[in-house]
């Protein structure tokens, strides 16, 4: 098992599992994701993103620059059902976050609903008034949208720690599954395979 970036052909599978989790997908961009995978079968296990908001408005940039004029958020992760409590989530966040600090970032702030599963690895929870202006929109457009019990919080990177109990179980998460499929279907690509059409409209 391993996490690494999303390609742009996996942009429908991504948008697929973000709709049946009723995550948010706003402002939707693949190159944003990282994905789990067993190296084994090819099978997906989990996904999540980091999105860099500038702080005169709250547009993704991710165009290299001075991190002082930009903030940094985790959102949407998701694993499939059968990969859950296995450490996936865990490693998807622990990547995003590694990515983050590649970025030039030393915070990371987060706006969910779920603050007990990233309390573990050192997130904490703030005050709404500590947000940065584009953050706070955002969370009363996800409060709204997608996560009625979404609360800030944020995290220093060099705090993130794993629990062992977590990196343990994602060693050992194939050893756990039948042998997969890495053939790549029509839906992969955004097909629909009984009428040739593609699903969504990503804007090309």
């Amino acid at each position: 098992m391993y996490v690494r970036d999303a390609k742009n052909r996996e942009e429908v599978w991504l948008l697929d599992h973000i709709e049946s989790m009723e995550l948010d997908d706003t402002a939707f961009r693949s190159r944003d994701y990282v994905i789990a995978v067993d190296e084994t079968s090819g099978e997906k296990a989990g996904f999540g993103r980091i999105r860099i908001h500038k702080l005169d408005d709250s547009s993704a940039d991710h165009d290299r620059e001075d991190r002082q004029d930009a903030v940094c958020e985790l959102t949407s992760i998701g694993v499939l059902e059968g990969w859950r409590n296995q450490g996936v989530g865990a490693h998807v966040v622990e990547r995003l976050l590694e990515y983050a600090g590649d970025e030039g970032f030393e915070r990371v702030y987060a706006l969910t609903g779920e603050s007990a599963y990233l309390a573990q690895f050192g997130f904490r929870r703030i005050e709404e008034s500590q947000l940065p202006a584009a953050l706070r929109d955002r969370l009363s457009a996800k409060r709204d949208r997608t996560d009625p019990e979404a609360v800030p919080l944020a995290i220093e990177i060099d705090r993130f720690r794993m629990p062992d109990r977590l990196r343990e179980a994602f060693k050992r998460a194939p050893e756990q599954r039948e042998e997969g499929s890495d053939e790549e279907s029509a839906e992969d690509f955004g097909i629909d395979p009984e009428s040739a059409t593609y699903k969504y409209d990503t804007g090309r």
